[in-house]
């Protein structure tokens, strides 16, 4: 099978290592296993329960206890409906090896993350490209969308929030691209790693999978709970969905951690406490970002509204990946080249970790916008 390389993950395996101000991190400042229990209001004693674990393969599908925490997170949803994977990451490609085949018609909503039209086409599938524009706010066409789903479409794959962009589709918006797919009877994959961490409201908007009957949610514990390192994630699906991915499941994960799903397990437990956490540092960052967007002559955007990511557009005869590596080479601030998301003419930044990292990191950028600008 031949597949295009994964220009964001190229990125970052690349650089990340090397930054002393990491701006492309996608995910909400990491917590230590410590903090975890200090969120969930244990002491470090009952980390003690971890020692009578028995490292077996555990539940093949994810524990009960897991399973029912992750369905907590949805409005319709069941144990039934719930199966944990490596990541999002692990949840998006079971998805797409289980229901696209060779041949079938993919819309794919981009700039997204590059597994939702790579790996279709990969497959052999016929991948067709919805666009989003700053003209638009970052949000789908939905006459476009009508337009180019068509009774043969098998799936439509799409972001919300949006990665890189970090546009937030809302509910009603949701019931009318579950029409759409609705009227076509096509499958509809919603990556939803960033839900949870809205800027405005509860924070939390509506999932595909509680808004469309054949609506499909994959997310994991990396982004807006801030345990990247867990490597846990899930599907959400209708139950014949489940059944046809455990089959492709079964050559390539078997089963999760069973300390990763015992930590999993007790996040998810205290979802409210990280996820307020979460939000207060995103929308804390999203002010400082705006203020400095402001103050930028070269630089425009469209505000998140939800995430940790944001795309920038500069105004310089450089191209972003020159750009990107000059900038970490003389400040040590780390951005993510657009050309690895094929959005060339801007960098995307993660607004997600420390607040002092991002304001110490912004005012060395702003000192080599103005060079790159005088010279």
């Amino acid at each position: 099978m031949n597949i295009e390389p994964f220009g964001v993950e190229l990125w970052m395996n690349e650089f990340e290592t090397k930054c002393k101000f990491n701006l492309a991190e996608t995910c909400v400042e990491s917590i230590t296993v410590e903090q975890l229990l200090q969120i969930a209001g244990q002491s470090n004693d009952s980390i003690k329960d971890l020692l009578s674990l028995k490292l077996t393969y555990g539940a093949i599908e994810g524990s009960d206890r897991l399973r029912q925490a992750i369905a907590s997170l949805y409005a319709k949803q069941t144990v039934g409906n719930t199966l944990v994977t490596h990541g999002t990451i692990g949840a998006n490609s079971l998805v797409h090896q289980t229901l696209v085949s060779r041949g079938d018609k993919v819309v794919a909503v981009v700039p997204t993350y590059q597994q939702h039209y790579s790996i279709p086409s990969s497959i052999g599938a016929d991948v067709h490209p919805l666009r989003l524009t700053a003209e638009n706010d970052f949000l789908p066409d939905l006459n476009k969308l009508k337009e180019i789903t068509t009774a043969d479409t098998k799936l439509i794959a799409l972001t919300n929030p949006n990665n890189p962009t970090g546009s937030l589709i809302k509910h009603e918006m949701l019931e009318e691209i579950a029409s759409i797919a609705r009227e076509a009877d096509a499958w509809l994959l919603c990556d939803e790693v960033y839900r949870g961490i809205d800027q405005q409201g509860s924070g939390t908007t509506a999932s595909i999978a509680d808004v469309y009957e054949k609506g499909i949610s994959t997310a994991s514990m990396s982004k807006a709970f801030s345990l990247a390192g867990l490597r846990l994630g899930w599907i959400t699906a209708p139950e014949t969905v489940i059944e046809a991915v455990m089959i492709h499941r079964d050559y390539n994960t078997i089963s999760v951690g069973m300390i990763d799903d015992h930590l999993a397990c007790i996040a998810l437990e205290n979802k409210e406490k990280i996820l307020e956490r979460s939000r207060k540092i995103t929308r804390t960052n999203v002010g400082i970002l705006s203020e400095w967007v402001e103050a930028e002559p070269s630089i425009s955007w469209v505000q998140p509204q939800s995430g940790t990511t944001c795309l920038l557009k500069y105004e310089l005869d450089l191209p972003s990946r020159e750009l990107c590596i000059d900038l970490l080479q003389q400040t040590g601030v780390m951005f993510t080249p657009g050309s690895a998301l094929d959005m060339e003419g801007h960098v995307r930044v993660g607004f997600g970790n420390g607040t002092k990292a991002l304001t110490e990191g912004l005012k060395l950028v702003s000192k080599f916008l103005k060079d790159k600008q005088s010279s």
